[in-house]
């Protein structure tokens, strides 16, 4: 019952993402084509307020749920990394047409194809999890 708010919270969330059209594959197309701010800005404002909550995190002025302070580990600098696996999470977002988090809320929404790219993100966690130990980091 604890985690009823966070589950509430969750289905606002998807409702939002839902209403604001981030879901759509014709507004992701358009940001591939850079025809198109309205997911630019969507990502933008994620950024900054994930600044934010990042700062706020670090000065301990937000706690977990349990009242803890939330410790961010940090994490090791590199470029090479970054911009390849920043290539192939855009290769996979362009091809499939949908981001990680929306997935979940296109299938809320019937959208039932897309249960396929779901199903490929998972395998990719897996094979990532297995392969883990043998790839640079």
């Amino acid at each position: 019952m604890k985690y009823l708010k966070f589950f509430a919270l969750g289905i606002l969330f998807g409702i939002a993402l839902s209403k604001a059209e981030v879901i759509s594959w014709f507004r992701i197309y358009e940001m591939f084509k850079l025809q198109s701010f309205h997911m630019y800005g969507v990502i933008l404002s994620a950024v900054l307020i994930g600044v934010v909550f990042m700062y706020l995190f670090r000065t301990e002025k937000i706690k977990d749920f349990q009242g803890n302070p939330i410790h961010v580990r940090a994490k090791k600098s590199g470029k090479y990394r970054n911009i390849l696996g920043g290539i192939i999470f855009g290769m996979g977002w362009a091809l499939a047409g949908a981001c990680p988090g929306p997935m979940f809320i296109l299938v809320g929404k019937g959208a039932w194809s897309i249960l396929i790219v779901l199903l490929g993100a998972n395998l990719g966690a897996f094979l990532y999890g297995i392969l883990r130990s043998k790839l640079p980091h």
